[in-house]
């Protein structure tokens, strides 16, 4: 396997606050990989550090053997990154179809002289990425509420709805924050299914997710978190019985 992510002595503080400490793992190219870790661990803080959001005080992100922690993040999205939000960020008196579209923009050549004139050129990526957005809405089964506004959605089809947009980016690595949130049993378990289509599509994953039974499910490996730091890697077997682990989420005895 070859490794596509790795995070270096990754360190974030917020004045007094060391919000990631020193966190330090690979993810391999193909893999489905969860981050958990009990509430205000730092798991979203890591995330947006990959993704360009926040800037590291120490360590380093490594995509593809290329440094990317001091890339602005439409950079980071033209490598080939893409992500989804805890807190939902649609469009959300568009359409879904043109939520889509928005996410295909990274990846279109033409100039505003272009669309001025309307070149063939233009004409045709305007064709091959509305191609694209339909295929996506497929893909995630919202096809048939393609010209529904986003905010007439329901959570959960809007939570599929940043999934299909984070796709039409194209991306090689793709980082879901809480995709399950606000989901029923009979989603999250097409969720789950979702998931593994993506992997199986090349699409490397890496999420968060509080739901426990999806995480078990759908990932191959675990790193969890605690206040900021790792406290424990591996599959999800190992990581069930981890006593470390069983006492961040449970507490102990004592407290």
């Amino acid at each position: 396997m070859t490794t596509l992510l790795s995070l270096k002595n990754l360190t974030k503080r917020f004045g007094g606050l060391v919000a990631v400490d020193h966190v330090t793992f690979d993810v391999e190219a193909g893999a489905i990989v969860g981050l958990i870790g009990p509430n205000g661990a730092g798991k979203t803080t890591v995330f947006n550090l990959i993704t360009g959001n926040y800037r590291p005080d120490e360590g380093d992100v490594i995509f593809d053997n290329q440094s990317i922690k001091t890339l602005p993040t439409h950079k980071i999205v033209s490598l080939g990154i893409a992500r989804t939000f805890q807190t939902i960020r649609l469009f959300h008196k568009l359409a879904a179809i043109e939520n889509v579209l928005a996410g295909c923009h990274c990846r279109m050549q033409s100039g505003s002289l272009a669309a001025m004139f309307r070149t063939p050129a233009q004409r045709h990526e305007e064709h091959q990425a509305l191609q694209t957005a339909l295929q996506e809405l497929e893909f995630v089964g919202l096809q048939s509420q393609a010209d529904q506004l986003a905010e007439n959605l329901s959570y959960g089809n809007q939570r599929l709805l940043e999934i299909a947009r984070a796709l039409a980016t194209q991306p090689r690595f793709i980082i879901l924050d809480e995709p399950a949130g606000g989901m029923n049993n009979q989603e999250t378990a097409a969720l789950i299914q979702t998931i593994r289509n993506i992997r199986d599509r090349g699409i490397t994953v890496l999420l968060i997710e509080h739901d426990m039974s999806l995480v078990m499910e759908a990932c191959e490996q675990l790193v969890v978190i605690e206040n900021g730091a790792k406290i424990a890697e591996g599959d999800p077997q190992a990581i069930q019985s981890d006593p470390k682990v069983i006492e961040a989420y449970l507490g102990t005895d004592e407290e």
